[in-house]
């Protein structure tokens, strides 16, 4: 079976600092023209966004969709909530654990596959400050370790 080809539109870097990431999904975005072409264009911010679910439908909220400059009348209000395409297993399962657990439901990227714009939601529990510094710790060793090796290679050669 084939890889599918990402285009990656945008991504949130936010989310992967402030939480775990426990399990991702694809989810479609239900869109209009000029938003689409707004994505294409790159315009569109996940840094403040989550998933919420309402009568049995999950919606992204806080997502900021930038208007289309060349859009007059059709352009969309840039933080209206945009619809999500899952699944009603997948949005039952992500609505019984918001409940029960305390996870979040937050968007990681926006990009597109065949044409269509996709939504990389994650299922997320919150990092505790000491989390976010243990996470540090073990960034800043990998680089002094990868700083070191790269070094001592130059030197054998």
């Amino acid at each position: 079976m084939q890889e599918k080809e990402k285009l990656v539109a945008a991504r949130n870097k936010k989310a992967y600092h402030d939480y775990f990431i426990e399990e991702t999904y694809e989810a479609g975005i239900e869109l209009y023209g000029t938003e689409i072409k707004s994505i294409r264009q790159g315009s569109v911010n996940l840094k403040d966004s989550w998933c919420q679910i309402k009568n049995g439908e999950i919606f992204a909220l806080g997502m900021h969709i930038s208007p289309y400059e060349k859009g007059n009348i059709f352009n969309r209000d840039p933080m209206r909530p945009k619809r999500l395409l899952m699944h009603k297993r997948e949005i039952a399962k992500l609505f019984g654990l918001t409940k029960q657990q305390g996870y979040a439901i937050i968007p990681l990227s926006v990009y597109f596959v065949k044409g269509r714009a996709k939504l990389e939601v994650g299922l997320c529990k919150g990092k505790k400050l000491y989390d976010k510094r243990e996470a540090a710790a073990e960034r800043d060793a990998k680089r002094n370790i990868d700083r070191t090796l790269k070094s001592r290679k130059g030197i054998s050669e």
